[in-house]
């Protein structure tokens, strides 16, 4: 089947590999489609990062460079393997892209099953990846997601990111938020809010991402802070107070500081971003605000209760695709547009058959 392939920093192939075999307590997963993340370019521009480097494989899948890549996938159950139960071929389902060791609970009983020892996701790891023509994935991955679309289905991974961060940030109906940022996980963390009957204001730089927040409506203000203050209007929006929350989504520096005026005296600043290097902190503003700063990564448990906001109405995720792309495109017409024409796309998925 093919596949692609991440070789190294700026090297991913696309190449005949052996399809997967399904084993007792697995799922053969025909993809349908799998989105590009931002994750999978810091891997091509800076990596590898969570590609186990050649030669040095990772300590639960154990497989190292090169690995396929694609971790936000959807697509067909073509085959269970023996013991598997809740599914069957036909099903349309969305993978939670984790790589565990195998004694790690991943109930509802674990919140913390993310953080666990040795980390790592299906498309990066090893084990596969929705970059290619079939996966195979242990069955506690694996999520139904009855007649969502296909290609809606694969922007479900992203979603969870949002979702979680939402629960991480304690938000509430009626709140005020910030969200620092208008680029995928940005957007998708505003639908979240908005599904939750949070007011939302977006901070963006990109004129076309500011569109598309209010656009989609889920944001209620888009502010560029080129031209605007944005503390200061967020302050403006609510009477004084300041935002009750905030989101950063960029790992840009200027960002989080302006978060920081932004929100309200106990207010909560949630750090979705991946970010490259260390960040500085003004101790002062978070000291004598008294401000609450959380980390967040990824999702637990989060999935069930996305599917569900989709399948509700409650977030429409089909104004969120730019556009879909062969294969054979992946780099050309994918890495290099959200590397170098960001402003230009949302979320770019790859059909692998097409």
């Amino acid at each position: 089947m093919k596949a692609a392939r991440y070789y190294d920093r700026g090297d991913i192939r696309i190449e005949n590999i052996a399809e997967p075999v399904v084993r007792p307590g697995t799922v053969g997963i025909d993809v349908a489609y799998c989105g590009i993340c931002g994750t999978d370019l810091h891997e091509y521009l800076d990596g590898p990062i969570f590609v186990p480097a050649a030669g040095h494989p990772h300590p639960v899948s154990g497989e190292s460079a090169p690995v396929t890549l694609g971790h936000e996938m959807s697509g067909v159950v073509y085959a269970v393997g023996d013991g598997v139960e809740g599914l069957k071929p036909g099903d349309h389902v969305v993978v939670e892209p984790y790589i565990l060791h195998a004694d790690v609970d991943t109930s509802e009983n674990n919140p913390t099953y993310h953080m666990s020892p040795d980390m790592n996701f299906i498309g990066l790891g090893g084990r596969g990846g929705g970059l290619a023509e079939k996966i195979v994935v242990e069955r506690r991955w694996v999520h139904p997601v009855g007649d969502i679309p296909l290609d809606q289905a694969a922007l479900i991974e992203p979603l969870s990111v949002g979702y979680h961060a939402f629960q991480r940030s304690g938000a509430k109906a009626g709140d005020f938020a910030l969200v620092g940022g208008a680029g995928p996980i940005g957007l998708l963390t505003c639908a979240v809010l908005k599904a939750m009957g949070i007011k939302v204001a977006v901070s963006e730089i990109s004129s076309l991402r500011r569109q598309k927040a209010l656009d989609s409506k889920v944001a209620d203000h888009a502010i560029d802070p080129a031209v605007t203050d944005v503390a200061e209007e967020v302050r403006r929006l609510t009477g004084g107070k300041g935002a009750d929350v905030a989101f950063e989504a960029t790992s840009v520096n200027a960002v989080l500081d302006t978060l920081f005026d932004a929100v309200k005296p106990g207010g909560v600043i949630t750090v979705i971003s991946i970010w490259g290097k260390p960040a500085s902190l003004d101790m002062q503003k978070l000291v004598l605000k008294e401000v609450d700063l959380r980390g967040t990564i990824a999702y637990v448990n989060s999935h069930p209760q996305t599917i569900r906001l989709v399948q509700e109405g409650r977030i429409d995720l089909s104004q969120f695709i730019t556009k879909t792309i062969k294969l054979d495109d992946l780099v050309s017409e994918g890495f290099e547009t959200l590397i170098h024409r960001n402003e230009t796309a949302v979320k770019i998925l790859v059909d692998p058959h097409a």
